[in-house]
């Protein structure tokens, strides 16, 4: 199903300009967007994939990845295709990077679903979210007016107006800080200020904000850009947590997977930082679990997606210190 786009502005001889994203891809009709499903017709921009998904399912809240936001629960997730970066490295690149088969499905029926399999609200993941916005904004509207959950799961590159008017409806982010430098960034054919903008207004607008990186040996393993990184995360909270995460061969690149103590030395470099670190896609002790930063108590153990959680609301139970946390 097509829906006419929001944010863009007709030009001279039916050309449009899409306002969703840094790209504003200027398209004549017949164009398409950079992201693969906004696309001109007859001077008007429409979305081409508007409640068709290429993926669904219901996955725990920690593989999105989430570990402080309702902890062991579960969250009805669905992607569409395409993308507005173009990382070498993607891992969704069979969804992300080209146009594949997807299937119809509603708003009502998505919510159907998530009430009988006992989902928490709905993630929107696998593929990049904002490029699907106005899909994405009604499934958030309804959604939230039946008192469940909205999750980004993002690369954070969006245009400032747009993310505002999504923001009432969105409860939690978890935004891929893909690097910490406008090299890296410009590799990727995006904006480093965008992303680190994005992660600030979803901070400061009080929706629960984790971040993701990906460790990539020779591309973003440096550790004094690391530790910069962490400094500024630190600058907007100590509490925010990040999941660093280890990179493994896929799509165009063809790096050895990250060795693992290049991991272990980023997990010390950012607790001098931040209160909360996790590593991901690799079995390292003690790097999953939380811990109260005040006293060490083990608030949640983790062994892969099962959980335990030793808290019933958002402070310590052993100390009584707040926590960052939402159950």
């Amino acid at each position: 199903m097509i829906k006419e786009a929001l944010f863009y502005e007709k030009k001279d001889d039916l050309t449009v300009k899409c306002n969703i994203c840094p790209n504003n891809c200027l398209l004549k009709p017949g164009g398409k967007g950079i992201c693969k499903i906004r696309e001109n017709i007859d001077g008007k921009l429409y979305l081409t994939s508007y409640n068709e998904v290429t993926s669904i399912a219901l996955d725990p809240i920690e593989k999105k990845p989430l570990y402080h936001f309702y902890p062991g629960s579960s969250i009805l997730s669905i992607g569409t295709n395409g993308c507005n970066l173009q990382c070498p490295f993607c891992q969704n690149w069979q969804i992300s990077t080209q146009i594949t088969y997807r299937e119809e499905i509603s708003i009502e029926q998505l919510y159907q679903i998530a009430i009988e399999r006992g989902s928490i609200g709905i993630a929107y993941t696998y593929n990049e979210p904002t490029i699907w916005y106005e899909f994405v904004l009604d499934c958030s509207k309804y959604f939230h007016s039946k008192g469940l959950k909205n999750i980004l799961v993002t690369n954070g590159y969006i245009n400032e107006e747009p993310l505002t008017h999504l923001l009432p409806y969105i409860d939690a982010v978890n935004v891929d800080l893909k690097g910490f430098t406008q090299e890296f960034y410009k590799w990727v054919k995006g904006n480093l200020d965008t992303v680190k903008r994005s992660i600030e207004i979803y901070f400061n607008n009080n929706v629960h904000t984790e971040i993701t990186n990906l460790v990539i040996p020779n591309k973003n393993d440096d550790f004094v850009i690391f530790e910069e990184m962490c400094k500024w995360i630190s600058s907007l909270s100590p509490d925010i947590p990040l999941h660093i995460s280890r990179y493994f061969p896929n799509y165009k690149l063809n790096e050895l997977p990250t060795d693992l103590n290049t991991l272990k030395n980023c997990y010390k470099i950012a607790k001098k930082y931040l209160n909360f670190l996790y590593v991901g896609n690799a079995i390292i002790d003690n790097t999953t679990n939380s811990y109260c930063p005040h006293c060490n108590y083990l608030l949640v153990e983790r062994t892969f997606y099962s959980i335990k959680s030793n808290i019933k609301e958002p402070k310590c139970p052993n100390c009584q210190n707040p926590l960052y946390f939402v159950l």
